[in-house]
């Protein structure tokens, strides 16, 4: 069961915190009241709170102080569906201990971070409340969703102010096995295409009348597949590119389609731009003489930090206190730094370990919680210097 917050002792505070969170049943984009539990905190300690939500979504930007650097605390109350409650071990939405562990429900995705986001804040603040800069919050309820009255909504506003960040520290979760053991400093961009390819319908027993779309585009698939879009670099391995879906046919078994539609996606790095690979996989089409037309969604446009004054504050932390020598990182989907990269010239993600983000039994360590905030409190004193 969740643990009072006054009856919790002082080294158990962020434990307290994600068990209120967990407790709030915050189904994308539902936020369930987190942005107002965190915003209360927030204000008590000098944070000017502002709540940016559009449409369905909650979004909640709060700062403390009116100078730069600004460093950002960026992540999301939302969480995805639980699925069947019978499967899991204990009601997802009822924060359990168990074993040394705390399950429920975003325990790790990422309910555990913003919890020691706001009391690394806390302490901070009570150790230094003037420092140079500021600190700011920009939390969301719409990550696991479509993404697109969350965070993009609250740096478009950002940007329309001129206010830019100079560091962000996402929370999501990214250690492999052990707190501390991954920073990731960069995700890949995704760019997706419906590709269209017309032929002819007939009957299958008259193929001479017809034009198989299917047969026409099978070997230019073959020749896509086989192409290297680049080699990546430092950073990101190679940009990658798959078919997802095909879909052809009306149903029948003596029909030809009449066209086939192909759905494709690029995992692609900085090493290349999306007009390079529109470009590049347009002209294999071109050449093969196919009557085709694509529809293309650009989903993110990849992002990098280099080594810097936050990778550097944020591998201290981790080694001072955890002990281990974090690795970088780009690998995995997409998450809200591509949005926040837009007015941030230095973004990392590091959170709890990820092995049961999005399953059944969700959980994170309990004794990472106190280490997870330790961490966030230290980047923030490095970056953040007395004001003197």
């Amino acid at each position: 069961m969740p643990a009072d917050r006054k009856s919790a002792a002082p080294g158990d505070d962020t434990l307290a915190l994600a068990e209120q969170l967990i407790a709030r049943r915050s189904v994308t984009p539902d936020d369930a009241g987190c942005l107002e539990l965190i915003a209360s905190r927030l204000a008590a300690i000098g944070f000017t709170c502002e709540f940016l939500g559009r449409g369905a979504v909650s979004n909640l930007w709060a700062r403390r102080g009116a100078s730069r650097p600004v460093l950002c605390l960026a992540g999301h109350t939302d969480v995805v569906p639980s699925g069947p409650a019978a499967d899991w071990r204990s009601d997802p939405f009822v924060p359990t201990r168990h074993d040394g562990l705390l399950y429920g429900r975003g325990a790790a995705d990422m309910k555990a971070s913003l919890a020691a986001f706001v009391t690394a804040a806390e302490a901070f603040v009570a150790a230094r409340p003037a420092y140079r800069g500021s600190l700011a919050f920009l939390l969301t309820s719409d990550e696991e969703g479509d993404a697109v009255d969350g965070t993009v909504a609250v740096t478009d506003v950002l940007h329309r102010r001129g206010e830019l960040l100079d560091y962000c520290i996402v929370g999501e979760p990214t250690a492999s096995e052990r707190l501390g053991d991954t920073i990731k400093n960069g995700r890949r961009g995704s760019l997706s295409g419906k590709l269209t390819v017309r032929g002819i319908q007939g009957h299958i027993a008259y193929p001479h009348l017809a034009r198989n779309p299917i047969h026409l585009v099978a070997p230019v698939l073959a020749t896509l597949a086989g192409i290297i879009w680049d080699v990546g670099n430092d950073f990101f391995p190679p940009t990658t590119w798959q078919v997802s879906n095909i879909h052809g046919g009306t149903g029948a078994g003596n029909v030809i389609p009449g066209s086939v539609v192909i759905d494709f996606n690029f995992r692609f790095s900085t090493a290349s731009t999306p007009e390079q690979l529109q470009a590049a996989l347009g002209a294999v089409l071109d050449r093969s003489g196919l009557d085709y037309d694509i529809a293309w969604t650009l989903g993110a446009r990849p992002f990098l930090t280099g080594r810097g004054a936050l990778i550097d504050a944020a591998r201290q932390a981790i080694a001072a206190e955890t002990g281990i020598a974090a690795e970088l990182s780009t690998t995995g989907g997409t998450s809200d730094g591509r949005f926040i990269a837009e007015i941030c010239p230095q973004v990392v993600e590091l959170g709890p370990v990820n092995a049961s983000i999005h399953k059944v039994d969700e959980c994170v360590e309990m004794a990472a919680l106190p280490q997870l905030a330790g961490i966030y409190r230290r980047i923030i004193e490095q970056l953040l210097p007395a004001d003197v």
